[in-house]
């Protein structure tokens, strides 16, 4: 029999989708629920799936765009790949029944079989030749895993990664043993994926269609750091996983709003929509670009509830598993260039939005506290806002409000109120 594999719906405003690419070989044997492809729309990279094992024949190439509901290839399943075979279980024991005398004599005869560490001293050394950088390696210890992991999780290799590696220069080891570059005019041209037209489409509207201007501070963070230092053993054995700066920064930035509620409003033609909620989209680098998926109503929720959210959607839109619903909407964007080292920046606006926050890097800078001059763990931040609805008064008020929120976080127990206020009721 043979079985069409359509492409499937993205979302309901989304059309026609691309080919980004085809893990497994043209007419190879693949198993039901294998991923089999990646389509690429202008939201969200999706995985395609076998819903049948069997011999599979494309009907499209890399590149291609189709239309949502066409045939993107197609599996016969009279090849499908045999199951293996579950071993029967054993007859239950009747009660009274005796356990059959095991022969000692053949386990003695025997000679006992040592297990080999030649296999497991190979990868280890495997291992400790492969380099890695320090952002891979702060992303890999966030999501607990091992060179080997990454390494087992490739999806392919490409004519890139083979003409990288045979043109380096090689000792006895195997190791680049020197950095120098031979001289080359050659090019590599590659076709955009619609997620990355798309997305230089909005940029470029962003700057002709919004005043956008951008304002900045500096917040210590010595406060935050004291705070996950001390309990960060005790969050996670609570919660399951470590806290981090972006949850603090989101449920002060959910926060803030409601001293400056027009940082969360938007331009609907001739009207101010101005949300009662605080949707916060969490800017996340991925190999196939920059996606933004949404923490819904982040002003009614904990920081281990951000944390575990935002983790969940990050994982999920590094692994290709991310819906469009899940990316769709948004009052607020944070983005963290911290990550990658960025001392300071302006972000561009996510549209219809008309504010986003930037995070950066945590330097130790000279400080005067009360007087003194003192080191501290100094970032700075930026707010990048539409001035056509957001005065200069909003934008600058609503970036201090962050800045007292984080340099203060017992102050997120309050609504952002001084507790000594609350306290004496003034």
């Amino acid at each position: 029999m043979i079985v069409e594999i359509k492409v499937p719906s993205p979302g309901e405003s989304i059309t026609e989708v691309e080919i980004g690419a085809w893990l497994v070989e043209n007419g190879s044997v693949v198993s039901k629920d294998q991923e089999i492809a990646e389509i690429e729309s202008d939201k969200a990279t999706l995985t395609v799936v076998a819903s049948e094992g069997g011999k599979i024949e494309f009907k499209a190439e890399e590149g291609d765009t189709l239309e949502v509901g066409s045939v993107v290839c197609t599996i016969d399943t009279s090849a499908a790949p045999a199951e293996s075979k579950k071993p029967e279980p054993e007859p239950e024991k009747q009660a009274g029944e005796k356990e059959p005398e095991k022969k000692e004599e053949a386990k003695t005869n025997e000679p006992e079989k040592k297990p080999e560490p030649a296999k497991e001293a190979k990868a280890t050394d495997e291992q400790s030749k492969v380099k890695v950088t320090s952002v891979a390696k702060e992303m890999m210890k966030d999501l607990d895993l091992s060179v080997d992991d990454i390494i087992q999780g490739l999806k392919r290799i490409g004519k890139k990664e083979v003409e990288a590696v045979a043109g380096l220069p090689k000792g006895e080891s195997g190791v680049n043993l020197s950095p120098a570059k031979e001289a080359s005019r050659d090019e590599d041209r590659q076709k955009m994926s619609s997620l990355r037209r798309k997305l230089s489409q909005r940029l470029v509207a962003v700057k002709n269609e919004t005043a956008m201007l951008t304002t900045f501070n500096e917040i210590d963070m010595s406060f935050v750091m004291e705070l996950r230092k001390q309990y960060q053993d005790q969050f996670v054995k609570k919660h399951g996983l470590k806290v981090g700066f972006m949850s603090f920064f989101t449920k002060a930035v959910a926060l803030a709003m409601d001293f400056h509620p027009m940082v969360n409003a938007q331009m609907d033609g001739d009207e101010i929509v101005s949300p009662q909620f605080v949707d916060v989209g969490i800017a996340v680098s991925t190999p196939k670009g920059l996606m933004v998926p949404i923490v819904r109503n982040a002003e009614s929720k904990s920081i281990p509830q951000i944390e575990l959210e935002i983790k969940e959607l990050a994982e999920k839109a590094r692994n290709k598993k991310i819906s469009v619903e899940e990316l769709t909407g948004g009052t607020f964007t944070i983005t963290n260039g911290g990550v990658f080292g960025s001392l300071l920046s302006t972000p561009i606006i996510n549209p219809p939005q008309s504010a986003i926050l930037g995070m950066h890097n945590i330097v130790e800078r000279p400080v005067a506290v009360n007087g003194q001059v003192l080191i501290r763990p100094m970032m700075y931040v930026a707010l990048s806002y539409d001035h056509r609805i957001i005065d200069g008064k909003d934008s600058v008020g609503f970036l201090v409000k962050v800045k007292e929120l984080i340099e203060n976080p017992e102050r997120m127990l309050t609504g952002g109120q001084e507790p000594e206020k609350l306290l004496l009721d003034i």
